[in-house]
């Protein structure tokens, strides 16, 4: 689950993570009240999921009233990587001497935190990766409850020499390791990590990400939650007990079982075709899952053809078989499907799809995923 800029720096604040003054507001009028209480120079950053907010001009600078207003108005409502821009952070302007990048994430090759540090920090870290990776200093941390101040240290004396520095900056790094691991983030980020005049340390930028699976431990998080259209869409599926996961291809998958998805997608790739979607459908016997599948895969506009790839057990092949042919009498369907069905009533399924001429079935699914693909070419 992603989270806003300003709500990453609410949960920094648990943490005592230092943050500028600022305050989240919704039109011109709140920013006007923030801009008073701020009573400084402000920067006002639009609070959208994605990256490049600068790039596109919904960060800018704002010295009067009349400057914040302008500034708001032109940010509010804007569009930032096709999402629309409902809410501005005004946030208190910082003396800025010098910006870091720290970020912790998990590496599942170590099975390690990996926490990066560059001193190119306030740009996108991946232009500093594909430019100047030397830059990127990676430090893999064991998975614990804490990280121990020395080690702390040590990371920071890499790049302070001053030891005001150097405190801060080791606090910082347990601080965001805690706040990490409590919180059961896949991804903390400050970008930019900035140094002031006075040489004070504070995390002028803020990016989290919460683990779905761990949303559980965090009932408090879910005021958090703002799911984009397509995050709506797969919430919906799995209300109806389909594990739905978008992607950017042609071919749209319905398998039953997550190792079978897998290596269906593995298959359209292998033969140079582009999985739509990841979708299973699991173990029940329900022609209704199948119907509702379908409703998902035709209502992606990217879909040109479906890949229909079933190996029963218990599931069973001609319950499948029956939601299809019922799929087709409810919906209008014009995209081309192949079908492949595998064990459990395999037989029986395939006689009842013979009734369908818009069906295609094979015996194999390296045979399914070719026809398929060349139904598209």
């Amino acid at each position: 689950m992603k989270i806003h800029e300003y709500q990453a720096k609410e949960i920094f604040k648990e943490f005592h993570i230092r943050i500028p003054k600022e305050k989240l507001c919704i039109d011109g009028k709140e920013a006007v009240i923030a801009f008073r209480e701020i009573n400084t120079k402000v920067v006002v950053k639009a609070q959208v999921h994605t990256g490049g907010r600068g790039k596109a001009g919904g960060i800018k600078l704002a010295s009067t009233e009349k400057e914040l207003q302008m500034a708001t108005n032109t940010i509010l409502g804007m569009e930032i990587k096709g999402l629309k821009v409902e809410k501005v952070l005004v946030s208190e302007a910082i003396d800025i001497q010098k910006e870091y990048y720290v970020g912790l994430t998990i590496d599942r090759n170590s099975q390690r935190i990996l926490l990066m540090v560059s001193p190119e920090g306030g740009v996108e870290i991946e232009e500093v990766a594909k430019h100047s990776p030397e830059k990127i200093h990676k430090y893999y941390l064991p998975i614990a409850s804490s990280i121990p101040m020395y080690r702390a240290r040590e990371i920071a004396f890499d790049f302070f020499k001053e030891i005001s520095l150097v405190r801060q900056f080791s606090d910082l790094i347990v601080k965001a390791y805690d706040c990490f691991i409590t919180k059961d983030a896949s991804l903390v980020e400050i970008n930019p990590l900035v140094i002031t005049g006075k040489e004070e340390m504070i995390a002028l930028d803020a990016k989290m990400s919460i683990d779905d699976n761990a949303m559980y431990r965090h009932p408090e998080l879910e005021k958090y939650r703002e799911p984009d259209e397509i995050e709506k869409l797969e919430l919906e599926a799995k209300s109806h007990g389909l594990s739905y996961v978008r992607l950017d291809g042609e071919i749209g998958c319905m398998v039953n079982g997550a190792g079978l998805a897998m290596a269906t997608m593995d298959m359209i790739k292998l033969y140079g075709g582009t999985p739509a979607n990841f979708l299973d459908i699991g173990g029940s016997s329900n022609p209704e899952k199948v119907i509702k599948a379908m409703h998902y895969l035709t209502q992606d506009p990217n879909v040109k053809a479906i890949m229909i790839n079933i190996f029963g057990g218990i599931t069973r092949c001609d319950d499948v078989a029956k939601g299809l042919l019922e799929a087709f009498a409810k919906m209008e369907i014009n995209l081309p499907i192949v079908v492949r069905l595998s064990g459990t009533n395999a037989e029986e399924g395939l006689n009842i799809l013979k009734a369908s001429s818009k069906i295609k079935t094979v015996s194999s699914m390296s045979e399914a995923a070719r026809i398929a693909i060349a139904e598209i070419q």
